[in-house]
């Protein structure tokens, strides 16, 4: 090879990692500019904010008088276990699955998505060089910040209050898989909700869609009762679905009910389920572009 085509070679390398740490550059202060104008847009009505997100606690509270009466406590007909859960674990297992919901609940995700389909205002994502999915995700990052600035208060107060209901302090590595599966567990439940919003594309109505998918969630999450309280061939079903990674699994890390040898093993699944509706989301929304007409303002 002749030194001038070497030279020219080592030129368009340099070229292509130029142009590629100007996107890289772009894309983060894209991303930060989002963010903060996201967390401006939280902090603009803080009253209803705050007073919203302390209300949302007053169900714990029913939550746990409610189970109270299910194992009859203070009574003769005190019940010791159910299922293998016993009052303390319960309620423990009730508190975890809240923390679980608070990073995985897409409030308003797809109904918004449906809504500026049907509107047109999701044109504004296809004339302007900004990612639909990408704004929404640094939207709900936002939103969900200012919200655990807010609630980490209200749930300090609670699990110090019930404090004695929870087992020993777990080991690090569960506390690491706990973190990891809170985290994968909001990317979890942005793109469940993301994919349902971005049928709006097919189905500019959403919202029975989105009602039959939050009755399916809630029960397969966890969030209603252990998903482990069901009958064996139910539960091994469930396994292979995404949802029990919005509430149950977390709690379960945290209270010792999967196996260690398990462990990481279902922390890969679940990042297997994150690639999975990742691709699944691209390839629907690229889809759902090509076919889009914009209507109204």
């Amino acid at each position: 090879m002749s030194d001038s085509s070497t030279t020219q070679e080592v030129a368009v390398r340099r070229s292509w990692f130029r142009d590629g740490c100007d996107y890289c550059t772009s894309s983060a202060h894209t991303s930060w500019v989002i963010f903060k104008t996201c967390v401006e847009e939280r902090l603009v009505y803080r009253g209803d904010f705050f007073f919203s997100t302390f209300i949302r606690f007053l169900p714990i509270i029913t939550q746990i008088f409610l189970w109270h009466k299910v194992y009859a406590i203070g009574t003769s007909d005190q019940i010791g276990s159910l299922n293998g859960y016993s009052y303390e674990d319960m309620v423990a297992y009730y508190l975890l699955a809240m923390v679980a919901r608070a990073f995985s609940s897409m409030p308003g995700l797809a109904s918004g998505i449906g809504n500026d389909i049907r509107d047109g205002s999701i044109k504004k994502y296809v004339i302007q060089p900004i990612d639909l999915l990408g704004y929404l995700f640094w939207h709900r990052i936002a939103h969900k910040l200012v919200y655990y600035l807010i609630a980490t208060i209200p749930f300090a107060i609670v699990f110090y209050v019930c404090r004695s209901f929870f087992p020993h302090p777990p080991s690090l590595e569960v506390w690491i898989a706990f973190g990891l599966s809170l985290g994968l567990g909001f990317l979890v439940g942005f793109l469940l909700e993301a994919l349902i919003g971005l049928i709006g594309f097919w189905f500019l109505e959403v919202s029975s869609l989105l009602f039959i998918y939050m009755m399916f969630n809630y029960f397969l999450s966890g969030h209603m009762i252990p998903l482990d309280w069901l009958p064996g061939a139910l539960f091994a079903w469930i396994e292979y679905l995404p949802f029990k990674y919005l509430a149950y699994f977390p709690a379960a890390i945290f209270l010792g009910k999967i196996p260690p040898e398990n462990l990481w093993m279902e922390i890969g699944v679940e990042c297997v389920w994150v690639v999975v509706l990742l691709i699944a989301n691209r390839v629907v929304l690229r889809r759902g572009l090509r076919r889009y007409g914009a209507f109204g303002g």
